[in-house]
């Protein structure tokens, strides 16, 4: 497989990138240790658990007005200023290498495929399966050729998988113009990636932030919080934000997830680092990933909220087909 090839920085070594203020992924070791060490509590999920919510979203939103729609786990569906925006599209049922085993969907997304608008551009973070769906990916490029904006070496497993998908890679920090007095600027965070056993970093990771009419939208698809450095230092240099977009999910346990996913009480603190003026929780409730229940981020949002004395409507966790308007 063809892996990046560019010269080296802050970041990347010539063969892999890292975060300078984050820590490598856990080791194959340790994954085995989680999977198959003594004492490990993984709570049941039901097999099926559908949203109250569906959504028929729009052809477009004009003017300074934004809407969101969650479709489930990280994918969004964002319109403003006459361009339709998807974030780390996901329709399908598995978000594995196989279509037979790995994580699969507990809910429908909350956008049918076919009630999509006509899709501008789709920002995709990273290259892990629940995030980088080639099988969605190739069914948008058919539909509608969107532009795909994404993180240095994810373009090579796209355009190696779909040569058909219209991709361009950036670098962090880079500020790409969309449309309409639209931009994206490509942000440090605190993850890692891989697509199967031997590519490890080969491919970088990134959050978003979304220049709009109503103001700056911070769309972190996966992170962990660390020291919350990454966080204040987006709010130093892109502030004031409008509205932060945060995980919540997938973080038991925590001796293994902490350092590549925060759990509710990580994206409070993020929160309050980012001073966004609100929140809306993702990446939780459509894939098991880890051992945490279903409804564990949701509830635990709450005390954590509630601990730091934050007003409940901050900080909302999202399920599929809920909508959002600023």
């Amino acid at each position: 497989m063809k892996t990046y090839d560019g010269p080296v920085s802050d970041h990347f070594d010539g063969l892999h990138f890292f975060d300078p203020d984050g820590v490598p992924p856990k080791s194959l070791g340790e994954v085995f240790r989680w999977q198959f060490g003594g004492g490990r509590k993984r709570e049941t999920w039901p097999d099926w658990v559908p949203s109250p919510h569906a959504d028929t979203p729009p052809a477009r939103v004009d003017g300074d007005k934004v809407r969101l729609s969650f479709v489930g786990h990280a994918s969004w569906l964002i319109q403003t200023a006459g361009l339709n925006i998807l974030v780390d599209p996901v329709w399908s049922m598995r978000v594995s290498p196989v279509g037979f085993a790995g994580p699969k969907r507990h809910n429908d997304p909350g956008i049918a495929f076919d009630k999509l608008p006509k899709i501008d551009v789709v920002l995709v973070s990273h290259g892990h399966y629940d995030h980088l769906d080639i099988a969605t990916l190739s069914r948008l490029a058919k539909n509608f050729a969107p532009r795909v904006v994404t993180p240095l070496g994810n373009d090579l497993t796209m355009r190696g998988a779909d040569p058909t998908i219209k991709v361009e890679a950036f670098d962090w920090h880079d500020r790409v113009e969309l449309r309409g007095g639209l931009a994206v600027t490509l942000v440090p965070t605190r993850h890692w990636s891989a697509r199967g056993m031997f590519d490890r970093n080969k491919a970088l990771w990134a959050s978003f932030v979304l220049e709009t009419p109503a103001g700056k939208i911070y769309v972190v698809c996966d992170s962990g919080y660390g020291e919350g450095k990454h966080f204040r230092r987006v709010a130093q240099a892109h502030g004031p934000l409008r509205l932060a977009i945060l995980p919540i999910g997938a973080y038991e346990p925590r001796w293994f997830m902490r350092d590549q996913h925060m759990n509710p009480e990580d994206a409070v603190k993020a929160l309050l680092d980012c001073g966004a003026q609100a929140a809306l929780g993702h990446h939780h409730g459509t894939f098991q990933l880890t051992d945490e229940a279903i409804d564990a981020p949701a509830k635990a949002l709450v005390e954590a909220l509630d601990a730091a004395k934050i007003p409940q409507e901050r900080f909302v966790a999202m399920q599929p087909g809920q909508v959002v308007e600023i």
